[in-house]
């Protein structure tokens, strides 16, 4: 069964992620898109790596997610991807290569994002380029899988 799993910043969607992967075969994915581009990060990542620990092969890739996912898969996560391609000054290029993802989704794969449009519109016009193409990069991603849960203060709540 293919996943989205959403929600705010620390409602638990990665753990929600590893649950959901528990039934697929030892032979399970992890594809990261965060790279280590401060202390705070760096710390994170060693987090969720220790979180899923020998459970996952993984793959570290931050923008070429449409040519690394696989069967038996963990996508964490969609906002980091997408901000990686902004500031590596490829902003246009997000739509193509989520088009290209979603038309190789494998049958099990649960893929994680947040949902930030849920508040104040931001006041520069790059945040707000950012929230837009987050919003509709969701909306595709809901729209192609089978299962969508919106994580709310570590509970899961089925929406699709």
């Amino acid at each position: 069964m293919t996943t989205l799993v959403t929600g705010g910043v620390k409602s638990g969607k990665s753990r929600r992620a590893l649950e959901l992967a528990l039934p697929f075969s030892p032979d399970r994915w992890f594809l990261a898109t965060a790279t280590p581009f401060d202390d705070e990060m760096r710390d994170r990542i060693e987090r969720h790596r220790a979180e899923r620990a020998s459970s996952f092969s993984t793959i570290e890739e931050p923008v070429a997610i449409d040519v690394e996912v696989r069967s038996r898969m963990i996508v964490d996560c969609i906002p980091m991807w997408l901000n990686n391609l902004f500031f590596s000054d490829r902003e246009g290029e997000w739509d193509a290569i989520l088009g290209r993802f979603i038309a190789r989704l494998p049958d099990d794969v649960v893929i994680v994002t947040n949902e930030i449009g849920m508040g104040v519109i931001p006041a520069d016009p790059l945040s707000r380029r950012y929230g837009i193409a987050l919003g509709l990069a969701n909306a595709r991603l809901a729209a192609a899988v089978d299962r969508v849960e919106l994580m709310v203060a570590g509970i899961p709540l089925r929406v699709k």
